[in-house]
């Protein structure tokens, strides 16, 4: 299955993201202030919150001299793209459990590119990730690899995500704020929104769009890493910015991506990015933040997955 894992990055690997003032006339007409922490900067490949999730779960598998990592997700994951990318940059084997059946997307042409070995599970296979069994066989055909939770999920994915809050304070000097009131971010399993949780122990409110309808269960499983890290099940809102399904898209929103991305110059995609900004956008409308509200938008990236969006749409 290849060398031991080693999980060695160069010395001067700290993906630091830039803390940047967002420009758009209708919060500027709110009086509502927003800046993006850009953490699809941070890499061209390694980017977005999934490094920042993931950096725990390969410390683990480095302390349990492991022979890879193994993980799951779809054909457009970005979690599994990540992944793949930090396995042909730092040298470890990686190994992919896919939703669906096999096709090529441009994230799976990546996959296959970095050396993941892949694995289709169609989608009944896919829904049992959560037996109890589930990893026995991927273990025995894979032994020695590390499995990490869907989208780099759990506590240890939570906990990588905590250094966001130390770099936006390093940068808000930078920025002229003295301080802020609170976040925002789209969330597809919570873990980022719980690793900020875990950061502010209930300075702050970290307000969640979620990119994914309730019923795939993402409020619980933000508390139970909060019940898991010892911390209160308070301090953070979820809103629903699914547009009434995982990966809808509609003409409504690829419209207002369009007018956010032409005036602000911020690339957005419509899974996850997008979906947020219009629903910061409906409650700025709304009124749910006073005059004098300064807000940090996490960019989680996924900027990647434009590539099959686009493929998807002809667009």
């Amino acid at each position: 299955m290849g060398p031991a894992f080693m999980f060695s990055p160069p010395a001067d690997w700290h993906p630091c993201a830039p803390l940047q003032a967002l420009r758009l006339e209708w919060l500027a007409a709110a009086g509502v202030e927003v800046a993006v922490l850009r953490l699809d900067c941070i890499d061209a490949l390694i980017s977005g919150n999934k490094w920042f999730k993931l950096s725990e779960h390969l410390a683990a598998a480095d302390q349990v001299n492991a022979a890879g990592v193994i993980s799951l997700g779809g054909a457009h994951s970005n979690h599994l793209h990540a992944l793949a990318a930090a396995g042909q940059r730092f040298g470890f084997a990686t190994a992919g459990l896919l939703r669906g059946h096999a096709q090529d997307t441009p994230t799976v042409l990546d996959l296959k590119a970095w050396g993941m070995h892949l694995h289709w599970l169609g989608y009944g296979g896919y829904r049992a990730r959560h037996d109890a069994d589930f990893w026995q066989p991927w273990q025995a055909r894979y032994p020695g690899f590390y499995p990490v939770p869907e989208g780099g999920g759990g506590l240890a994915g939570a906990r990588g995500c905590r250094v966001l809050r130390q770099q936006v304070s390093q940068q808000l000097a930078a920025l002229g704020w003295g301080d802020f009131d609170g976040w925002w971010l789209a969330c597809g399993t919570g873990t980022t929104l719980a690793g900020l949780v875990l950061a502010e122990q209930g300075a702050r409110t970290v307000h969640g769009a979620l990119a994914v309808p309730a019923g795939h269960g993402v409020a619980q499983q933000v508390a139970a890493i909060l019940r898991a890290a010892g911390a209160h099940d308070h301090g953070y809102a979820l809103i629903d910015a699914s547009r009434g399904g995982f990966a809808r898209v509609d003409e409504a929103l690829l419209a207002f991506i369009d007018a956010a991305e032409q005036a602000s110059g911020l690339l957005l995609e419509p899974l996850y990015t997008g979906k947020a900004l219009l629903a910061l956008q409906q409650a700025v409308a709304a009124g749910r933040f006073a005059r004098g509200t300064r807000l940090v938008f996490v960019h989680t990236g996924g900027l990647q997955g434009r590539r099959g969006i686009a493929m998807a749409t002809g667009g």
